[in-house]
């Protein structure tokens, strides 16, 4: 099954089922953008929206993109923000935004289903204006050195997505390569997971002035 009919399917549930990797990815990513306000928001890879609401409530319109019709679908019962456009784009071609014109690019739980990060981190590079920051939330590597990848239940079958492993240093080397400059790295725990690898990775870079 490809990532993308993967995501369609899972669109069904994913409201519902479960999950404290996407618990602790909006709560993560609504404490590191914490009071950051803007005039444009690019969300890459929305999904059902959980995060979409808030960055509509800090910026003044927010491009929300997603290349799964179904999890877009859901995103727009979910979200009902006049200030929110909903795409649908592929993360891996031209996002549909001029030069130099995003506040905030973020990209949350998406890039595990990349195989190659330079693309991604060239195209944030184009479309961020001086100044502006990309936001990039993941799985921690630790997590999918020990088989970790993103999964669901359907019809008592375990669906695992295709997943690429990137290390630390990948998300670091296709940052830098683009000209974006490292401002915060930070590893996340669950209340319940303290002990054992960190659950998610985020980051955030600049755009050079």
């Amino acid at each position: 099954m490809s990532v993308q009919s993967a995501y369609d399917e899972w669109s069904h549930t994913y409201d519902d089922d479960p999950n404290v990797t996407k618990e602790l990815d909006q709560r993560v990513t609504a404490e590191v953008l914490g009071t950051m306000r803007g005039k444009l928001a690019l969300e890459l890879g929305c999904g059902t929206g959980k995060n979409t609401a808030s960055l509509a409530d800090r910026f003044e319109s927010v491009v929300a993109v997603d290349f799964s019709a179904g999890m877009l679908r859901r995103a727009r019962e979910n979200v009902s923000a006049a200030n929110v456009t909903f795409l649908e784009a592929d993360l891996l071609k031209r996002w549909p935004c001029a030069d130099r014109c995003v506040d905030l690019a973020t990209i949350n739980l998406v890039l595990e289903h990349v195989a190659d990060l330079t693309p991604v981190y060239a195209e944030a590079a184009r479309v961020l204006r001086p100044g502006a920051q990309l936001f990039v939330c993941e799985l921690h590597p630790f997590r999918q050195y020990k088989g970790t990848q993103a999964r669901f239940e359907k019809q008592g079958q375990t669906v695992r997505i295709p997943a690429h492993r990137h290390d630390v240093s990948d998300f670091l080397s296709a940052a830098s390569a683009s000209g974006l400059a490292l401002s915060q790295l930070r590893e996340w725990w669950t209340d319940d997971d303290r002990q054992g690898a960190p659950r998610l990775i985020s980051f955030l870079f600049q755009q050079s002035a």
